[in-house]
């Protein structure tokens, strides 16, 4: 069974809030300096996903992941977690894509791998948490979408599901080849052992350019309008009295007064 995971690069949550900084000319987020980026929490779910079912259904799990100037040592941590290939989809024009732009791309990769059963990617990105990236993807490849998956067993040539529901849970059994998003249920990537870095050095890493995937530039769907870290102001009023019975009698009124009481 061949199944393909999509890994997101992004920054890392839990960088100290200080460092996180936007161009507001150039609408983009200014990595800070010192603090690596990181492979998005939900698309470690889904690598986990996919490893597991090669745990038990053998295959091969070849991981693709999207954009410019990629750090290859963070998404070599897939391979060193027990991924069989690891295909960058690295150029230029793929700096900055929309989650539509980035559907095709991603799509484009996985039609040029072939025979794929099954494909994953996280619930959604950490950075912008659209998560429509996974479902127009299938879109793209024309084959069934199961979002926000909790447990996923295959049976029969077949995927059984089980998915996050407003009010609880479902259970949908769906043909191969189809798109899966991964939810944190399905389980954090299993560490990382000494073993698996040695071993991820001899798997293969390949890096694809736009041309590769006969893709060129089109006009975005999705315009960035504005960017910006928005401003947290407090006022603080000192409610005084000559007694805490007055100072509590004049809190109530300014509280009134601003339509809380």
């Amino acid at each position: 069974m061949q199944i393909v995971v999509c890994v997101k690069q992004v920054l890392d949550p839990e960088m100290p809030r200080s460092a996180f900084k936007v161009d507001p000319e150039g609408k983009r987020v200014i990595p800070p300096k010192g603090t690596p980026p990181v492979i998005s929490p939900f698309d470690e779910n889904a690598l986990e996903a996919a490893l597991r079912l090669k745990d038990r259904h053998g295959g091969r799990v070849t991981v693709i992941s999207a954009g410019n100037m990629l750090a290859q040592a963070v998404l070599r941590k897939t391979l060193a977690a027990g991924a069989d290939e690891l295909i960058l989809l690295e150029d230029p024009s793929f700096q900055d894509l929309d989650s539509f732009a980035t559907a095709g791309v991603l799509a484009s990769a996985i039609r040029r791998i072939g025979d794929v059963q099954l494909v994953f990617t996280g619930r959604q990105a950490a950075d912008w948490d659209a998560g429509i990236t996974g479902c127009v993807l299938a879109e793209e490849l024309g084959i069934p979408c199961i979002t926000v998956a909790r447990k996923v067993e295959i049976s029969d040539g077949g995927a059984i599901v089980e998915r996050e529901a407003s009010d609880g849970s479902e259970i949908i059994e769906t043909p191969l080849p189809c798109v899966i998003t991964a939810d944190s249920p399905l389980g954090e990537l299993r560490p990382v052992t000494l073993p698996g870095l040695t071993a991820a050095r001899k798997k293969p890493l390949h890096v694809w350019r736009a041309a590769d995937l006969d893709l060129w530039p089109s006009p975005p769907r999705c315009h960035l309008v504005d960017l910006y870290v928005p401003k947290h102001e407090t006022v603080c009023e000192m409610i005084d009295g000559n007694t805490p019975e007055e100072a509590a009698v004049r809190l109530a009124g300014r509280l009134h007064e601003a339509g809380f009481l």
